[in-house]
């Protein structure tokens, strides 16, 4: 005798996991625009590849003769997956029952998906959809009491961040739990209209419960407690996206500038555009008037790899543009500077998302260009409230640790602090500069009346002295004479910056791959 009926259970039991929260409910997560967490899994995945863990664990219910009727599953699946062709952990919250809650989870389930992710060295993916194991009022009656909080398995969403990728998509009203391991990621994504994000949702912070006189009222606070257009300006979440669909496209494209963990070289890409490609649009696209702006965004599409610029984090601190991209295939992190947003000046924003980007690549192993057009810090009283100075000097404390590669083209400006922070100046300066280049300790436009006070007090003709002294200084700060002192290595023809930073992406990854 065989083990068929032992076998029928288990595929009956499979099959009440398939049903999620029930009909209804899987029903009503449709009906609000959303994916349930399986669709979700095979959407994100490589078609067929995703081998589930634990999938009948759950409460099971059984009649008075103990034989099974029904299984609630646990609001948490998760499973080896692979994307790109590359394996990974790949987890998703099942919204449809009771909302991802803990009460209705086994919280070792989730432990085991960070733990897989750790001692495995494989990314994970996280789509996060509800309070994303948090508790809710109803554990405290069931367990009789109330208790000092704890989240099981943290210390593997820790180590996690120093190992492996880790992407989080938040995919639906995302409190407690669900918002912390969305922020514990090196990529997050929101959907603009499914995503919002909080500490607490808009219930416990208004008090007013089921006091919402419409599910829109319900809606609309909620997106005004954390919805997309607040933390993906704040710098709490990356991305915002406009469908489920693009969200897994950026997860997708996201994991394919990364290596599987720490340790591991990310992959180079076949590439079609040639190395040599001289954009003749390069020669004018920074004006000669100091105060009119230029595209960067339409720089990076010259000089790197076609089609290949995946911008992160657009909508926060905007002065900086962080990207990953290829150069001749091989993957670098890509900085550079927004004239088109505060002149390019570094605020706090703009410097922690400097200083975190740069770090991510650190991390990763992926050589960094710095495209730089920076005035310097930004200046003023608000700047000094928001603690500009500090979250510069991080900023550039960032860049000095690096050990990866780096290359720098200065476009036009560099002053201050804040354009020193283009590199490390104890290191090779692997560094070229356009004929546009500005640079000093500080500009000198705004400051020549005062500097030449007393010359221009003295003259019968102050405006044409003042014109002479700008003809004067503008030959003294002309980027050639810093070149005649090697205080700038090279200064090269615009059109030649892909081609040179082609060669620099090859001996940067010469010298990763001799390291590893």
């Amino acid at each position: 005798m065989g083990w068929e009926k032992e076998l029928e259970e288990l595929r009956q039991r499979e099959a009440f996991a398939d049903q999620m929260g029930g009909t209804d409910k899987v029903a009503k997560q449709h009906g609000r625009g959303k994916m349930d967490a399986r669709a979700r899994l095979d959407a994100i995945c490589d078609p067929g590849s995703f081998r589930e863990i634990g999938k009948i664990a759950g409460k099971g219910h059984y009649d008075e003769n103990g034989d099974l009727t029904g299984v609630t599953p646990a609001p948490f699946l998760f499973g080896k997956a692979t994307i790109n062709g590359r394996p990974v952990v790949a987890t998703a919250d099942d919204f449809t029952i009771r909302g991802g809650a803990a009460d209705a989870g086994i919280a070792r389930k989730m432990v085991q998906a960070e733990t897989m992710a750790n001692e495995l060295k494989l990314p994970i993916i996280r789509m996060i959809d509800g309070t994303g194991g948090g508790g809710s009022v109803k554990t405290l009656e069931q367990i009789g009491a109330t208790y000092i909080p704890a989240v099981p398995g943290w210390g593997a969403v820790v180590e996690n961040l120093d190992t492996v990728p880790v992407v989080a998509l938040a995919l639906g009203p995302t409190a407690g739990l669900g918002a912390a391991r969305t922020v514990a990621s090196h990529y997050s994504i929101m959907v603009r209209g499914l995503s919002q994000l909080f500490a607490a949702g808009p219930a416990v912070v208004d008090g007013l419960g089921a006091a919402y006189k419409s599910a829109e009222d319900h809606q609309q606070a909620k997106e005004e407690l954390g919805g997309v257009d607040i933390h993906t300006r704040n710098g709490v979440v990356d991305d915002e996206v406009a469908s489920e669909a693009e969200a897994f496209a950026r997860a997708r494209y996201f994991l394919s500038f990364m290596p599987e963990h720490v340790g591991q070289l990310a992959r180079r890409a076949e590439n079609t555009d040639p190395v040599d490609r001289r954009e003749e649009a390069l020669l004018s696209l920074v004006p000669r008037d100091p105060r009119q702006v230029y595209s960067m965004r339409q720089a990076m599409e010259m000089v790197l790899d076609q089609g290949t610029v995946f911008e992160i984090g657009k909508n926060w601190g905007r002065a900086a543009i962080t990207a990953f991209a290829r150069l001749d295939g091989w993957p670098v992190a890509v900085v550079a500077s927004d004239p088109s947003y505060l002149g390019g000046s570094w605020e706090a924003k703009t410097s922690e998302k400097v200083e975190r980007f740069v770090k991510l690549a650190d991390q990763f192993r992926l050589p960094i260009v710095h495209l730089v057009d920076n005035p310097g810090f930004m200046i003023g009283r608000e700047a000094e409230v928001a603690g500009t100075i500090r979250y510069g000097v991080q900023a550039m404390n960032a860049i000095y640790k690096a050990s990866v590669p780096l290359a720098s083209i200065v476009l036009r400006r560099a002053y201050g602090i804040a354009g020193s922070a283009m590199s490390n100046a104890e290191r090779f300066q692997y560094r070229f500069c356009w004929p546009s280049g500005d640079w000093g300790s500080l500009p000198i436009a705004g400051g020549i009346e005062v500097a030449y006070k007393s010359e221009l007090e003295a003259s019968q003709d102050p405006e044409a002295e003042l014109a002479a002294i700008r003809e004067r200084l503008a030959k003294v700060t002309s980027p050639f004479r810093s070149a005649e002192r090697f205080n700038v290595e090279d200064i090269i023809d615009p059109r030649d910056t892909r081609p040179l930073l082609c060669e620099f992406a090859q001996l940067a990854w010469r010298k990763l791959e001799a390291e590893a």
